[in-house]
């Protein structure tokens, strides 16, 4: 990949979209007292930076006489809606192969970008487990793989974010640190690849999440790894396996320069862009705000940021879950059991307990533990974090018994 080629790249795309903008968010600056530039990839037709890779894989298959063959795909979302509007745009066929767990709306967006130039195929749970299934059929009918990231047209194709973001930075503005999310790789080592030599390589943050640290792990081990368990809640960038070109392209990073996210994290960012900015995003387009909430505020005080957003598909029917999150790692609600004694005025004596900003959001008989005792599930939210250190307090005196569960994955998931 040379930079010449990306910017070729780059121009041609413009046959089916505008550059995405390059935004100075006023609200970000004034929070983190840096210059904070935001690469709306969130904009694109698709509301991801995918479709970058796939039209340059396509624009060069084509070229090279491949419109007779059946175009193939998987992804968890948002590589099939930038795959399925390329291949409407080039009116050739493909075939789209996504998990099963794919929220709806990204199912139903990949299917009005297409049209009738594609069919979607539901297998497996996790993107790894359908990627295996569309290679299987690319052999049996003698199609054409498109990757999602591991590949160098798809590389080429997604270093088209760093061109744009180097046209569109004001004369003389030079970002002292570039944040890109990470899930197969493709957009990070494009960018990197393209604004390394510039900008040095200290420059760059990688920003997964933590249910799918692929990178980082990779980094560690000094080689690419598949992980054994993947938490698919961040699901555009819940990726098992990094691509072996992707690697060999951030092999050299530090394992410092990747930054694992929490998914509760990421909620709280989601939450935040829409009810501060109005800004709608997935949970892998929140990954870059996330990191740099999440960055000591001493080290990026007074410098310029580029953080890439990308992307906003999000479902709102997550909203609520997204929302419960949120607060949990807030530190803004808590879930409990309780042991209550069974007598009359036993539930006053508790509610009695709760403070001014205390209200109950869950409130559950779970059984009869014994005869003068019962367990009970509540859920507590409150306006400030530490009004829990003063409830507990509260409980301690009463000699009220009870567990904290809302970091008890197990349980939680059990009983929340």
């Amino acid at each position: 990949m040379t930079n010449a080629a990306v910017d070729d790249a780059r121009d041609a795309m413009r046959e089916i979209f505008p550059e995405t903008p390059l935004q100075l968010n006023e609200h970000l600056s004034r929070r983190f007292g840096a210059e904070v530039w935001l690469k709306r990839e969130d904009l694109s037709p698709v509301r991801s930076y995918k479709i970058r890779g796939a039209f340059n894989f396509f624009r060069k298959a084509l070229r090279e006489g491949s419109r007779d063959r059946v175009f193939v795909c998987a992804s968890a979302g948002n590589h099939a809606q930038g795959f399925a509007f390329v291949c409407r745009h080039f009116q050739v066929h493909g075939v789209v192969f996504m998990p099963v767990t794919t929220p709806q709306q990204k199912i139903d967006k990949t299917r009005m970008f297409g049209g009738p130039f594609i069919t979607i195929r539901l297998i497996g749970d996790i993107f790894d487990q359908c990627y295996a299934a569309a290679r299987a059929h690319v052999e049996e009918i003698g199609g054409a793989m498109v990757p999602p990231f591991d590949h160098a047209d798809i590389i080429e194709g997604q270093a088209t974010v760093a061109s744009e973001v180097q046209a569109q930075l004001p004369d003389g503005v030079r970002p002292d640190l570039v944040i890109m999310p990470v899930g197969g790789g493709g957009l990070s080592s494009g960018m990197t690849g393209y604004l390394e030599p510039s900008l040095g390589a200290s420059a760059f943050l990688m920003v997964e999440p933590a249910g799918a640290p692929s990178l980082k792990e990779s980094l560690k081990a000094g080689r690419a790894i598949t992980l054994s368990k993947v938490d698919n809640f961040v699901d555009g960038a819940a990726v098992a396996r990094l691509g072996d070109l992707n690697f060999e392209a951030l092999k050299h990073f530090s394992e410092s320069q990747v930054m694992a996210v929490p998914e509760n994290a990421i909620c709280v960012t989601i939450t935040e862009m829409l009810n501060i900015e109005g800004v709608v995003l997935e949970p892998a387009g929140a990954l870059s705000l996330a990191a740099l909430a999440a960055l000591d505020p001493e080290t990026v005080r007074g410098k310029t940021i580029v953080a890439v957003v990308s992307g906003g598909n999000f479902d709102f029917e997550r909203l609520p879950d997204v929302k419960e999150r949120a607060m949990r790692h807030a530190g803004l609600k808590k879930y409990y059991v309780l042991r209550l004694a069974q007598r009359p005025g036993a539930l006053r004596d508790f509610l009695n307990l709760l403070g001014p900003e205390d209200d109950i959001a869950r409130f559950e008989y779970l059984k009869k533990s014994a005869r003068n005792f019962g367990s009970i599930l509540i859920g507590i939210e409150t306006g400030r974090p530490e009004n829990f250190a003063d409830l507990l307090a509260r409980f301690d005196a009463a000699g009220l018994g009870y567990q904290d569960i809302t970091d008890n994955e197990i349980l939680a998931n059990l009983v929340i």
